[in-house]
């Protein structure tokens, strides 16, 4: 199987000597799941002999301190696996819940080890959900974010994560009013649009090396939007966004550095009103230098902070070498993250998340 990041940039290669309908296949083959084959529906006397051979689930116990399980939804929407960490320590108070979504080719397991949010989980008591994308939904385990399908309330992948997020709230008695999204790449694009379809179920949003929701509906759109030519006007669409925290290396040659401005243009012509904004110079310990921005509103509340990695490309800043896709000479993005979600909480009255 090929990487999907490999494919991506063949597709780019391919655009720019007019070779569109050759690039629309390589990345087809990369982001399109393979075709099924129709099952034959089973006797409805064997259907229902299963079923009443089938032993009674009972509801999961609470996971203990420490944990770190699999698990397995099944809904309407299609079924899903996801790792789940608990942290150390934790009590019977109510925690604030991350959900976390890898990129192209990676695993729940893999994400977990190159960010490193669970040794920050136990630090910061927080519980950690990892949804995990299926070959059978895609051959590259990548988020199908580019289908209109997949970019809207109560369809899709959208509403398996929404759901998975809610059984995990349920399972871990984790607070409702602090529940956040995450990822990257495909898994940062499909987070901001999940993020914004659910509003009322997720309080702030995180995007590593990904796209604003709204700028992409096709296969070509997405292409088009990956090389840095994704239009403006879906993505900065009359919306009131989630507070978001995006980085971006601005030597990334799978996403396009220019597609973390689409983010604050989206805020600009949001509802909210004038944004100020302030920038600000820095350098991690590993030596990467970064440009940080906050845009505020006008009582002072932080929309948008974004980072740019100077001279990383297409990974994760500061994870660690265990993972895939990292760059660990950056600035600690899941650090940063965490500090920018836990700034956040939901205020009474702003909606029912239970739908």
């Amino acid at each position: 199987m090929k990487n999907p990041f490999t494919s991506a940039l063949k597709a780019a290669r391919l655009i720019s000597k007019g070779r569109t309908m050759s690039a629309a296949l390589v990345m087809q083959r990369a982001l399109m799941p393979p075709i099924q084959p129709a099952k034959r529906s089973a006797p409805r006397k064997a259907a229902t002999a299963k079923a009443a051979r089938a032993p009674v689930r009972r509801p999961p116990a609470r996971p203990l301190p420490g944990s770190f399980i699999d698990g397995v939804l099944d809904s309407k929407h299609g079924s899903l696996r996801y790792k789940l960490y608990t942290p150390r320590g934790s009590t019977r108070r109510r925690l604030p819940i991350v959900v976390m979504l890898h990129g192209c080719s990676q695993s729940a397991g893999d994400f977990a080890a190159g960010t490193r949010m669970n040794s920050l989980a136990d630090e910061l008591g927080v519980i950690i959900l990892y949804p995990e994308q299926s070959a059978s939904a895609n051959v590259g385990r990548c988020w199908n974010w580019h289908r209109p399908d997949n970019q809207v309330r109560g369809r899709g992948e959208p509403a398996m994560i929404a759901g998975l997020t809610r059984h995990a709230i349920a399972l871990c008695r984790a607070d409702p009013s602090r529940v956040y999204i995450a990822g990257i790449s495909a898994g940062g694009v499909a987070a901001a649009i999940i993020g914004q379809a659910y509003s009322n179920l997720f309080v702030a949003v995180g995007v590593h090396s990904g796209l604003a929701c709204g700028a992409v509906d096709s296969l070509g759109s997405a292409l088009a939007a990956m090389r840095g030519r994704a239009p403006l006007i879906r993505a900065a669409r009359e919306v009131r966004p989630r507070p978001t925290i995006v980085f971006h290396g601005d030597c990334d040659k799978v996403v396009h550095p220019s597609n973390a401005d689409s983010f604050r243009a989206q805020l600009e012509r949001s509802t909210l009103g004038p944004i100020v904004s302030r920038t600000r110079q820095g350098q991690s310990a590993g030596g990467r230098a970064f440009t940080r921005t906050e845009h505020r509103t006008a009582r002072g509340d932080v929309m948008l902070e974004s980072w740019t990695i100077h001279g990383s490309g297409h990974a994760w800043s500061g994870g660690a070498r265990s993972g895939s896709y990292t760059d660990p000479a950056g600035p600690d993005a899941s650090r940063e993250m965490l500090r920018f979600f836990l700034a956040h909480r939901r205020r009474p009255a702003t909606g029912d998340a239970s739908r």
